[in-house]
């Protein structure tokens, strides 16, 4: 048995204020676990994308999510969870006006070659991007993989 108190986990830098990976400190062998705080505006992943191998399941606990797929927008209340089988493309936010408390759980733990676009103003649309870390260590950026252009920054 591992337990673990969640706030007493680190948060990660990216997209929303608060990504607490608690797969390490559960010693979960097998599945991704991360709890999300999404203040309004926010959202759970650097762009729209999908994971070729791996399951994705959000379980909200507070808030509603919209996640963006390739059927239009699905809102998931309080309460509710939404799954994504390998390969659906997907991006969850928070549109509303309060913050969006949630768990991702993905399997296998291993989420290989993720694809990801995001809009690029250089090259006027949405574009395959990669995420790396800026040269000062104190944000992840996006960058298209078409131009090289920066398309976000994330602390």
């Amino acid at each position: 048995m591992e337990k673990v108190t969640i706030d007493a986990v680190e948060s990660r830098m990216g997209p929303a204020s608060v990504k607490r990976a608690l797969t390490g400190p559960l010693d979960a062998d097998g599945v991704a676990l991360n709890h999300y705080e999404l203040e309004p505006g926010e959202r759970f992943g650097f762009g729209y994308h999908r994971h070729p191998n791996q399951a994705e399941v959000f379980v909200v606990q507070a808030g509603t999510a919209t996640f963006e797929t390739e059927d239009g927008d699905v809102r998931v209340e309080a309460g509710e969870a939404i799954r994504f089988a390998p390969g659906e493309w997907q991006l969850g936010r928070n549109d509303g006006d309060e913050r969006v408390v949630a768990l991702a759980i993905g399997v296998p733990r291993e989420m290989s070659d993720t694809e990801m676009l995001r809009r690029c103003e250089a090259c006027g649309g949405r574009t395959h991007n990669r995420v790396e870390m800026a040269d000062d260590r104190e944000a992840l950026l996006t960058r298209c993989t078409e131009c090289g252009a920066e398309t976000g920054r994330f602390t």
